[in-house]
């Protein structure tokens, strides 16, 4: 969710002592942008802006934060706004993709893309999903063949890039 614009905070408790901080991050949730710009859909069923944004994030996280919620306030200037809340540090670490082999690399960007898939699947109703699909190979296919189109773009404009390089059109700063 974009943040320019909007209200954020970074919120510091302390746990048992000064050694167990909880940091959190209290941000306020705007309407989609997508709202007043699609015709003809209206997306009802939430209390709230930041209850709408919560229940996408549970809906795409394969383990929730626990410190996840919303909440609706009306500020020092009368005015009421949506937030949601979510912990902003779980400690856990991330991929150092920059020294990564490519035997690595390919890894990474495979358990990337069953992550990704795993949290777009969780959107859905599977049964209507499947229901929709049918026994059928050509979501398969078609999944496929736009794949390959997408590599061979890809690819292109990897070649583009180069020759705009090369060429001098663009600084490159090779190494890094």
């Amino acid at each position: 969710m974009g943040s320019v614009g909007t209200r954020c905070w970074v919120v510091l408790l302390s746990g048992r002592d000064e050694n167990d901080p909880l940091l959190l991050q209290v941000k306020e949730a705007p309407p989609s942008v997508l709202a007043g710009q699609v015709p003809d859909v209206t997306v009802t069923g939430w209390r709230s802006e930041g209850e709408r944004v919560v229940t996408g994030q549970r809906l795409m996280q394969a383990t929730g934060d626990i410190f996840l919620g919303w909440q609706t306030v009306t500020g020092i200037d009368g005015r009421t706004r949506d937030f949601y809340v979510r912990q902003l540090r779980d400690w856990k670490g991330s991929a150092v993709v920059e020294t990564m082999d490519p035997e690595a690399m390919r890894v990474y960007g495979a358990l990337c893309g069953w992550t990704l898939a795993r949290a777009h699947a969780r959107t859905g109703d599977r049964i209507a999903i499947a229901g929709y699909l049918g026994d059928s190979v050509a979501f398969d296919r078609a999944l496929v063949e736009f794949a390959e189109h997408y590599a061979d773009r890809n690819e292109r404009d990897y070649d583009l890039l180069e020759e705009a390089a090369r060429a001098g059109r663009i600084p490159v700063h090779r190494g890094v």
